[in-house]
């Protein structure tokens, strides 16, 4: 058997990126990032110009357009970087690190407004994924952080974007990362980075699980687990249901079917590919975020991506 190879159609749309992520795809073909070194979300437009539409400081990581057409971001308070020879990587929790919050961004005006800070009286430590629901309220992941001799334990938390409310729906996790939502809206799913893991929940509402009466993670099921040294980032879901996570060290993007039977590898030239959207006719263009070497690529799609609520 033959590995797989990168996409033969693969464009580099642009590159000078510091360590881009969340890439939202609009219709007018640009895609917003969130530059979580540079602390800004930047708007590639489909030529490959950038253009910074607002400056949150601290990590930007996890970004997703809301019902009231602003930009909810996941803020991970800042990581402490290290620059090899025009690479950029994430190291443990920056001396500044300005702590985890959840941020409101209009994209037209720059302005950036501060959510949520703490569940339940703790503190979010490090934001990292987000995505809406039919309701309009999101769910988004809590990475946590990593300082010298100590880690945080992460979860999933769901919240209105007013800032009226916001729930821990699961906890604890082991670094948990990128979480989709199902095409029909019922199956919830997060990434663990380290473990190589794909979680899976019942949704009984906005919210809400119906706890899995079977071996598992705080109610959940598990999806697949990836073999060898795979690490796990953020993730997208397509059409037909497939879970696609970025993959590190095995860099590129991996798809899992709903049934967790078939499991799917498009490498990418960079071992640390962090996120995925689709765009473009019909949602068949990939876009991914090549986050070591600064890039924001795209490539065809073997299915239809699954259209978004906002």
């Amino acid at each position: 058997m033959t590995d797989p190879q990168p996409p033969a159609d693969l464009r580099v749309i642009t590159e000078g990126l510091r360590f881009p992520e969340g890439p939202i795809w609009f219709p007018d073909g640009s895609v917003v990032v969130v530059e979580i070194e540079a602390g800004r979300l930047t708007r590639v437009h489909a030529d490959g110009r950038k253009e910074v539409v607002a400056e949150t400081g601290g990590g930007p990581n996890g970004a997703a357009m809301g019902p009231d057409g602003y930009c909810y971001v996941c803020n991970n308070g800042g990581f402490a970087w290290i620059e090899v020879r025009d690479m950029l990587i994430p190291g443990e929790q920056d001396e500044h690190y300005s702590g985890g919050r959840i941020e409101r961004v209009n994209l037209e005006t720059g302005a950036v407004e501060v959510l949520y800070t703490e569940c339940d009286g703790h503190p979010l430590r490090g934001p990292n994924d987000i995505v809406f629901d039919a309701a309009g309220g999101f769910w988004f992941t809590d990475h946590g952080k990593v300082r010298e001799r100590e880690r945080d334990r992460g979860g999933l938390y769901y919240a209105k974007i007013d800032g009226s409310a916001i729930r821990e729906v699961v906890y604890p996790l082991d670094g948990p990362n990128g979480i989709g939502i199902s095409p029909d809206g019922s199956w919830l799913y997060a990434a663990e980075t380290t473990p190589g893991r794909i979680w899976e929940w019942k949704l009984a509402g906005p919210g809400e699980i119906d706890p899995i009466k079977a071996p598992g993670r705080n109610g959940g099921r598990l999806l697949a687990g990836l073999p060898g040294y795979q690490l796990l980032d953020s993730l997208a879901v397509d059409a037909e249901g497939y879970v696609c996570v970025a993959t590190i060290q095995n860099g590129g993007i991996t798809a899992v079917s709903p049934d967790g039977e078939t499991i799917e590898h498009t490498p990418l030239p960079d071992p640390m590919t962090t996120n995925v959207c689709f765009g473009g006719e019909g949602l068949r263009t990939a876009h991914a975020t090549l986050s070591l070497t600064g890039k924001l690529v795209s490539f065809e799609w073997p299915r239809p991506g699954l259209a978004l609520h906002f």
